[in-house]
């Protein structure tokens, strides 16, 4: 096979500033800093302010959860939620999942355990969980993540999860929005764990928050997020700092208003890569499986090295030289640029570099072995 494609006598680059991964979703320069002077002229910063306490309010709401508990960044959610629902080792995670859900185990102290996905979607494949729950020696405790804007089938996850009486939580890093039969994705685990980094379709500078409908979760929670917690004090073995600051908050807020107009930009953009990537052998774009409505706040695809007759990282190198961002996930996807700085026209040029690319390498013009 093929290990890389040579790019001299290429064309000129398809873009002339880099084109990044991630959604970026920022309000207009006048409403960041309206935004700003009045945080200032409150004087009031972080400590649970009153711009944190409507961000969590207005996202109860959102996800028609019971509680929402904001905090400053994704991974100190999950680890919040990881030692809030005291887990036992070893916990079975997704083999594709985030870095942050790993490391936020790690801090509680539990080893994992990691579950091959479904090759189509990508998702946790359930039946390779309940194979590996019946082993003998089991699990202590389960995490679903929903991902690329899909779902894993949450609903047989927590019938698994009750068959055995293990604990269940879900990370929804990249999954605020999505609804399965018309609720949030991981309504049925005790805790859902949702990011709103910049990378994400809502955006409250890297902030993240923890959902529950449980009441003693949700004290849990507010106690492990600052020393002296917030709410009905709870006796708790460990506290970070893990308070989400009013500026954060404000950001936050901006985005839930324009998180319609964003999605449907999304939508636009993961269509064009639809129709721009058909019919090209060798790649397949990943559709969002397992929800009623996705995001589309991430765009991956499966990439076949036998078919296009070069490597996935020969792809992205390629990629690279037109000043495309591209990432390879596990060993066989693709992730592909996709938010506030990626039109349709911009899509079009995606697609026609990875469709030369692919004519290159099939025909073994242009291609170094």
């Amino acid at each position: 096979m093929n290990s890389a494609l040579d790019n001299k006598g290429s064309a000129t680059p398809a873009f002339a500033a880099p084109l990044r991964l991630g959604q970026h979703n920022m309000p207009s320069r006048d409403r960041f800093e309206a935004a700003m002077r009045d945080i200032f002229e409150r004087r009031y910063y972080t400590n649970q302010g009153p711009l944190a306490r409507a961000f969590e309010e207005r996202l109860q709401s959102r996800l028609a959860a019971r509680h929402v508990v904001c905090v400053t960044n994704v991974t100190i959610g999950l680890m919040m939620a990881g030692e809030a629902l005291g887990m036992a080792s070893p916990v079975l995670v997704p083999r594709v999942c985030t870095s942050a859900l790993t490391h936020a185990l790690n801090w509680c102290g539990l080893s994992t355990l990691s579950v091959e996905p479904d090759a189509a979607s990508g998702q946790l494949d359930v039946n390779a969980c309940a194979k590996r729950v019946g082993r003998v020696g089991g699990v202590g405790a389960i995490v679903g993540a929903n991902l690329w804007g899909g779902a894993c089938d949450a609903a047989a996850l927590a019938s698994l999860a009750r068959a055995h009486d293990l604990p269940l939580m879900f990370d929804s890093s990249e999954g605020f929005g999505i609804t399965v039969a018309g609720r949030r994705a991981g309504q049925g685990g005790a805790l859902e764990v949702f990011s709103f980094d910049a990378a994400d379709i809502v955006n409250a500078g890297g902030g993240a928050c923890v959902a529950t409908d449980d009441d003693e979760l949700a004290a849990r929670l507010r106690n492990i997020r600052s020393s002296y917690g917030a709410g009905r004090p709870v006796s708790v073995v460990k506290t970070s700092n893990g308070r989400m600051s009013e500026a954060q908050a404000a950001l936050g807020l901006m985005s839930l208003d324009d998180f319609d107009a964003n999605r449907e930009r999304n939508r636009a953009s993961f269509e064009a890569y639809r129709a721009g990537l058909s019919g090209l052998a060798g790649i397949r774009l990943v559709v969002p499986s397992g929800v009623d409505a996705s995001n589309h706040q991430t765009v991956v695809c499966a990439f076949d090295e036998d078919a296009a007759g070069f490597s996935r990282d020969a792809l992205i190198a390629v990629l690279a030289s037109h000043d495309i961002e591209a990432r390879g996930i596990a060993s066989s996807w693709l992730r592909l640029p996709i938010g506030a700085h990626v039109d349709i026209a911009a899509v079009g040029r995606v697609c026609e570099a990875i469709g030369a690319a692919l004519a290159a390498g099939a025909t073994h013009e242009g291609v170094a072995a």
